[in-house]
């Protein structure tokens, strides 16, 4: 099986100090085709571990599967080079029984690469999905208190950044009991998120209700799309969302969190999961003050 970590002599320089050589460890950054029924569908560039839930994360995100017992079988390909070497970067997933083929207009050989899970998507059309599963009626309530303890519980998790300081996170709690059910890491932070959807289909977990999916970066379009997919109400990143992130996660009846650092958050959407619906404005969204914000953005992470 591929490494997930690669050594490398690397050269550390100070300012005013001698420079020193010494071994580094680096995430590893390799490509992975994955194949439905044989016939390519889509490139990324991960980290390898878990390939088999990246795949089925990625058909659930692409709306392919609903479930995971939408997909019968997911192997390596043997003899995926010239030489007949059986690289374990090609997967080739075959579809159960009565379950349509991807449509033809996703075979567009799309390319994404470990900072872009939408690249080669050629309009804005294509990038939207329509999820299997609503959020919009799932009323639990989470103590932001507890909510709080997440990142630190995603880090303390993250065994592959300890060494390399190159990987994202995403982890899958259960609101109900704060429980972290699964994390995964990943030099894309799409791919981590598609490796825990991947995961919860396998489990037959879909939809995720009452679930919160916690990232170590920031929350996109993609990854609030990518939550929807799989049925999560809530999302919630240590850093800034994005504009449309938020216009979606409005629009699906989603709750997006930002910014959750130490004892604070910054709620987006949704904030009657979290908040005094009476605290929160006309739009779902809490009120957050603008200076509080923007000592908070002082830090953001990309």
């Amino acid at each position: 099986m591929t490494r997930i970590t690669a050594r490398r002599r690397v050269t550390r320089i100070t300012v005013g100090q001698p420079a020193r050589t010494r071994e580094d460890v680096l995430a590893v950054e390799e490509p992975l085709e994955i194949r439905v029924g044989g016939r390519s569908l889509a490139i990324t560039m991960r980290t390898p571990g878990h390939d088999v839930d990246l795949a089925i994360g990625f058909l659930v995100s692409e709306g392919v599967i609903g479930r995971g017992d939408d997909v019968r079988t997911a192997r390596y390909c043997a003899g995926a080079t010239d030489e007949g070497v059986n690289t374990y970067n090609v997967l080739d997933v075959a579809l159960s029984p009565g379950v349509p083929a991807p449509d033809p207009s996703l075979e567009r050989n799309f390319f994404t690469t470990s900072s872009c899970g939408l690249c080669g998507k050629a309009s804005i059309d294509a990038v939207r999905t329509s999820s299997r599963y609503t959020v919009v009626d799932d009323d639990f309530r989470l103590d932001p208190a507890l909510l709080v303890t997440f990142p630190d519980r995603l880090r303390a998790q993250q065994a592959v950044f300890e060494r390399t300081g190159g990987l994202h996170a995403a982890g899958l709690f259960d609101a109900r009991t704060g429980e972290m059910l699964v994390l995964r890491e990943d030099v894309g932070r799409h791919n981590a998120v598609d490796k825990v959807v991947g995961w919860a289909a396998k489990e037959g977990l879909l939809p995720l209700r009452s679930m919160v999916l916690m990232v170590s970066g920031r929350a996109s379009f993609e990854l609030t799309q990518k939550a929807s997919m799989a049925g999560i109400p809530m999302l919630a990143a240590v850093s800034a969302p994005s504009s449309l992130a938020a216009e979606l996660a409005t629009e699906l009846g989603m709750t997006l969190v930002g910014f959750l650092r130490g004892d604070s958050m910054v709620v987006y959407s949704g904030a009657h999961r979290l908040a005094d619906p009476d605290a929160a404005d006309a739009d779902g969204s809490a009120r957050s003050d603008d200076s509080a914000a923007s000592a908070l953005q002082t830090g953001a992470n990309a």
